[in-house]
């Protein structure tokens, strides 16, 4: 009961901490999500929609895993296969 009650007492000390990291989360999920979407890799939408990782996994993901659609075409550029999640 006592760690509860820490918790919302540093919750209420560092509110505009917690609501800057969920909205800067919210965006990096949402552009990761989309590209995800894009490239039809579904084991990475999924993973991307369930791991909370404060945008570092989502980053990962743009950055350095998937990859970079021919404009007007939604095909990603290589012929791996659809859910593939790419090299580790």
């Amino acid at each position: 009961m006592e760690s509860a009650q820490q918790f919302m007492q540093f919750f209420t000390q560092n509110q505009a901490a917690f609501i800057a990291l969920s909205i800067w989360s919210l965006i990096w999920k949402g552009f990761a999500l989309w590209r995800a979407s894009r490239n039809n890799q579904r084991n990475w939408f999924i993973a991307l929609l369930v791991l909370n990782t404060m945008g570092i996994l989502e980053m990962v993901y743009l950055f350095w895993i998937s990859k970079k659609t021919v404009s007007g075409n939604t095909e990603p550029i290589d012929d791996k296969k659809e859910g593939d999640i790419g090299r580790f």
